[in-house]
């Protein structure tokens, strides 16, 4: 039951972004409107055949097989009953269990309790108007939300949540409605305009032509006040850019570039100025006299944002204590005994009212009840504009007039949606996606290159970083000789070279992390598929890999004087750039898994410690105990450093031990030559070897021997490097599967 309220806002004889779009359809062709063109609309397949009528400037035309004239009727009503959504609560008590020997009194440990967020919440949203939710901090108005546009789990919230009263399948809802959450969540270096236009290439239908696109990008521009703002950067912290109101209604106008049929916002006013917000609600009313049901809630609307709304539910501690029209706030109060006083703001009140019952060991009981009995007594004088004894359209007749006027459905494929029947499959009646993966992977790869483009610093310290350490490595090893000493200093180059890769990599971490709401806000509604993401973020990442890795290997490998030629330095190349592929993959993934940077990074550091200690330098692969040689094979850091090894010791033509050399890393290595010498021919005659001063002791392949590093060729662990990188994307696409789900539990 409903309080008296006025008749639902007139539509404006002004131009809505449904007509310009429609007139923009229909100035494609002078023979828009002949039987031969095509219609200039887009319609909707019904199982039976429903032909569409192009619709009136009025915005509330007539549709063949509606049944008659259907102009009075509001056609979209969003109907929730007895809403009901309880969370388990678990006592707090002490971390540890229990003992058995405890005292004789222990008892059982008590089940968990249930909070109620929501109790038997019931009302109507319908298209032409705002309905706002109130209430004080913790009061239930985000999960009224939540609920309302299905981000709760079914077998969580109880009731039902009808359109024109029908159920509305979760693919359907995705692609008729839309989400604006209370935070701005957009990327600071885009142009207003570049942000609504890539929102626009995502969520418009592919049948959609791109000079359409763009104008119906510049109608919202328009529609949201930011005409002066166009060009001008989102900006944050460190960039300067638009307002705050600019950047909120950037935000709407993100989520309702398809032109959605309801309208969810929570709280789109919260911590903007009156005037900002004032502005932003301006707005909202003209995308529901647009057609569009439109649903927010509102921490403490002012007296002119007031006049603006035409439904309002006070909430507390989930349950409602009004709802109505804001005109009949007066009567209602008044009749509970608290009359609202001249000039006074008339939901200030209200909410003042309510905390101060709060307060009280019964809290709001009292006026729960009142708003009860108030509905019933008033219930029988409501009657709205569009109630002549007519039945409501239902939700296909209602969504093929919608999209005949001129809405755009951003699932349709060539124009057309399928709403699902009681006889067809849920899962396959709506396109989950308005393109396909191909598109989507290409704008997301042309957005993620302007962002990169913007911000050149992040790979301009990046390179520096790789830049200095080669060069640090270089000047200390520069010129190895082939020497024993040599070949420890080789060893560990090789190590120190490879690891840095890996620890050089870990800066990729916060690039997922710093835009993760952005992708959960836009996968929530179906604008891309989380693989076009994983593959657009892949091969953005790879140019920079690339330049890195020759950056690296110009450095070090002639400064050290590594073996192997232009082959050589070319397979040098190649392992770095593995390297580089396999852990900005494996921070990839940890930035899916972890949900900050102070927890990735100290994830990534120590992983990394204990890769680079079971990878073969400190102690070989034989030497390495049986229970932890998983973790040598495990190891991101064997790969590339045996790699190396390889490429560097693989020839047997070269000698790295000759003669007395066999006496270095000995004690015998402070003897003079010449007893070296002499040592060398008395162990001639023992063995009956000619062993001189120029005889080869120790070649490359004997020493990867002693090394342990024979189980894979070189190509081998090239290969396996980069195959790591690929299996860590896979994990990353996993992670993203899993951890971006919007539904409450």
């Amino acid at each position: 039951m409903m309080a008296p309220e006025p008749s639902p806002p007139t539509k404006h004889s002004s131009s809505t972004l449904a007509q310009l779009l429609k007139r923009v359809n229909e100035a494609r062709s002078d023979a828009a409107s002949s039987a031969n063109s095509s219609p200039s609309h887009y319609t909707i397949e019904l199982g039976a055949s429903v032909p569409g009528s192009t619709g009136s400037d009025s915005g509330r035309t007539s549709h063949a097989g509606v049944g008659g004239d259907v102009g009075a009727l509001l056609p979209f009503v969003l109907k929730f009953t007895d809403l009901t959504y309880s969370v388990k609560q678990r006592k707090k008590g002490p971390c540890l269990p229990a003992l058995p020997f405890g005292r004789g009194d222990a008892t059982e440990p008590e089940a968990p309790r249930m909070k109620t967020l929501l109790d038997n919440i019931s009302g109507e949203a319908r298209e032409g108007e705002i309905m706002a939710v109130l209430g004080a901090s913790g009061s239930g108005k985000s999960t009224l939300i939540d609920a309302l546009a299905n981000r709760i789990r079914k077998e969580s919230l109880h009731g039902s949540v009808t359109l024109n009263g029908e159920s509305m399948d979760n693919n359907l809802l995705k692609v008729i409605s839309a989400y604006v959450m209370q935070d701005d969540l957009l990327y600071p270096m885009l142009t207003v305009e570049e942000t609504l236009m890539f929102s626009a290439e995502f969520r418009l239908p592919r049948s959609l032509p791109g000079k359409e696109k763009k104008k119906r990008v510049q109608a919202l521009i328009d529609q949201l006040g930011l005409r002066n703002a166009a060009n001008t950067i989102i900006g944050d912290e460190g960039h300067r850019g638009v307002s705050g109101g600019e950047r909120r209604r950037v935000s709407i106008g993100v989520d309702i570039i398809h032109d959605p049929i309801v309208l969810f916002l929570d709280e789109p006013t919260s911590g903007l100025d009156s005037t900002s917000a004032f502005m932003v609600v301006k707005v909202l009313q003209r995308i529901a006299q647009s057609g569009s049901v439109v649903v927010m809630s509102i921490h403490q609307p002012s007296y002119r944002i007031l006049g603006l709304l035409d439904r309002l539910l006070f909430l507390s501690r989930g349950q409602t204590v009004y709802y109505g029209s804001p005109g009949s706030l007066s009567s209602f109060f008044h009749d509970f005994g608290k009359p609202i006083h001249d000039n006074e703001n008339p939901t200030e009140f209200a909410l003042d009212l309510v905390r101060e019952l709060e307060t009280m060991p019964e809290g709001a009981s009292d006026l729960v009840e009142h708003n009860k009995s108030w509905q019933k007594r008033m219930g029988p004088k409501i009657k709205h504009a569009d109630d002549g004894g007519k039945p409501s359209l239902s939700l296909k007749e209602a969504i093929s007039a919608s999209i005949s006027r001129g809405k755009i459905v951003s699932g349709a494929t060539d124009g057309n949606v399928t709403v699902p029947s009681e006889l067809s499959a849920p899962d396959s009646a709506v396109t989950k996606f308005a393109n396909p993966f191909w598109i989507e992977m290409g704008v997301l790869t042309r957005r993620a290159f302007i962002n990169t483009k913007r911000t050149p610093e992040i790979f301009v310290i990046r390179l520096g970083a790789v830049l200095i350490t080669g060069f640090i490595l270089a000047t200390i090893f520069w010129r190895l000789d082939d020497s024993p000493k040599g070949v420890e200093e080789r060893l560990g180059f090789f190590a120190i070279a490879m690891s840095t890769m890996f620890y050089t990599c870990s800066d990729a971490l916060p690039v997922f992390l710093n835009e993760r709401y952005i992708f959960l806000r836009e996968t929530a509604y179906n604008a891309y598929r989380r693989s076009s993401y994983v593959l657009s973020h892949t091969v953005v990442g790879f140019p920079s890999l690339i330049v890195l890795s020759f950056a690296f290997a110009v450095t070090t490998f002639f400064a050290v004087g590594l073996a192997g030629g232009a082959q050589g330095f070319f397979f040098f190349v190649a392992i770095v750039l593995a390297s580089f592929w396999a852990g900005s993959g494996f921070a990839t993934f940890l930035s899916g898994v972890v949900t900050n940077v102070q927890l990735g990074f100290p994830v990534v550091v120590s992983t990394l410690a204990y890769f680079l200690l079971f990878s073969g330098f400190f102690i070989n692969r034989d030497r390495i105990p049986k229970y932890w040689l998983w973790f040598h094979y495990a190891s991101l850091v064997k790969y590339p450093y045996e790699a190396v090894m390889m490429n560097e010791f693989s020839d047997p033509a070269r000698c790295f031990v000759r003669g007395v050399q066999m006496f270095d890393n000995t004690p015998l290595a402070v003897l003079p030559v010449p007893l070296k010498v002499r040592l060398l021919r008395a162990m001639s005659s023992s063995l009956g070897i000619n062993i001189g001063t120029n005889t080869c002791i120790t070649t490359g392949p004997d020493f990867l021997r002693q090394q342990a590093v024979t189980d894979l060729t070189k190509w081998d662990c090239l290969w396996i490097t980069v195959a790591w990188g690929f299996l860590f994307r896979i994990l990353f696409y996993i992670a993203l599967v899993l951890g971006s789900r919007n539904k409450r539990r």
